[in-house]
């Protein structure tokens, strides 16, 4: 059964930063571990289940107004767009050199990398309707305002 703790618990929620891309995907409990078994993107069939598995539960969580889980769910759908396309860019997925840290150069060439990159423009696809679903620019925009308020009396309440 599904938990949505961000609609009960304020400050979980008011705990959470929406960020720039998909940071914090990765840190944030307890949707970090509720959402990252649907996330593969291994091959185009595997990506294909994960990114609807994906906005299924992004869309289960629009249905009980949680933000925080719609967003998280977003982010891994983004993840899963970036480091496929990571993988079609580079053989192993390494984006850097090791010991210079110098950026490695890109190939297309190399095994998997087709199928990479279709698994990447999957995800792009679900990630795009993330974007554009008006339920969740909504819940967005309601959430910042709360925060936008609750920090504000945070730092009245550590000042007084």
């Amino acid at each position: 059964m599904m938990e949505f703790p961000a609609t009960t618990d304020k400050v979980l929620r008011m705990s959470y930063r929406i960020a720039r891309g998909e940071q914090g995907v990765l840190t944030f409990e307890p949707y970090k571990s509720a959402i990252l078994p649907l996330w593969r993107f291994k091959t185009p069939a595997i990506a294909r289940k994960s990114s609807a598995d994906l906005w299924e539960r992004f869309e289960e969580y629009g249905r009980h107004n949680d933000f925080v889980g719609m967003d998280m769910s977003r982010k891994f759908i983004q993840m899963g767009m970036t480091r496929a396309k990571r993988y079609a860019n580079h053989a192993g997925g390494r984006k850097y050199d090791k010991t210079s840290g110098k950026e490695l150069e890109k190939s297309s060439s190399h095994a998997g990398a087709k199928d990479k990159l279709e698994a990447s423009n999957i995800f792009r696809e679900y990630w795009e309707k993330c974007k554009a679903h008006e339920h969740y620019a909504t819940l967005k925009q309601d959430f910042q305002e709360e925060q936008k308020q609750w920090d504000k009396t945070k730092r009245h309440e550590e000042d007084g």
